[in-house]
């Protein structure tokens, strides 16, 4: 059976875009083939690196992308994951559905680093249910 395609995207593929994709890609790899990319890249956040690190999901591999690395690869599902993604993303089509989800930006987040961390642990699990209840238990 061929993979589904999911390409994630937010504005800096840097965070939430990164974190879908880890995550996705560790509770149904089997089905989906998962990929991210933002408008603006400027690299994989370290606190994002973190807290995946924390269910043991390494993202350390990772890179930003642009989404127009994409524009020519037949997605099944394009995901954003920001407003402003939404709004700034260029079109890319999907085969099956394009959808979107916007979550919090942790790393717009000011504070110590607990609280920033708390920021990005309450995003990723954010992410981790909405995948769980879109893409794992059924397909969009």
């Amino acid at each position: 059976m061929e993979k589904l395609r999911v390409l994630f995207v937010c504005t800096h593929n840097s965070a939430r875009s990164q974190m879908a994709e880890g995550l996705l890609r560790a509770m149904a790899g089997d089905r989906y083939e998962v990929y991210s990319a933002g408008t603006e890249p400027r690299g994989v956040h370290p606190l994002a690196v973190r807290v995946m690190q924390e269910l043991g999901i390494d993202l350390s591999g990772h890179r930003s992308e642009h989404v127009d690395t994409y524009r020519d690869v037949p997605m099944d599902y394009v995901v954003t994951v920001c407003d402003s993604a939404r709004e700034h993303c260029p079109y890319v089509p999907a085969r099956r559905r394009n959808l979107h989800q916007s979550f919090p930006d942790p790393s717009a987040v000011e504070g110590d680093e607990a609280t920033r961390l708390e920021a990005f642990r309450r995003v990723r699990d954010q992410i981790r249910a909405w995948l769980e209840e879109t893409f794992v238990r059924q397909a969009p």
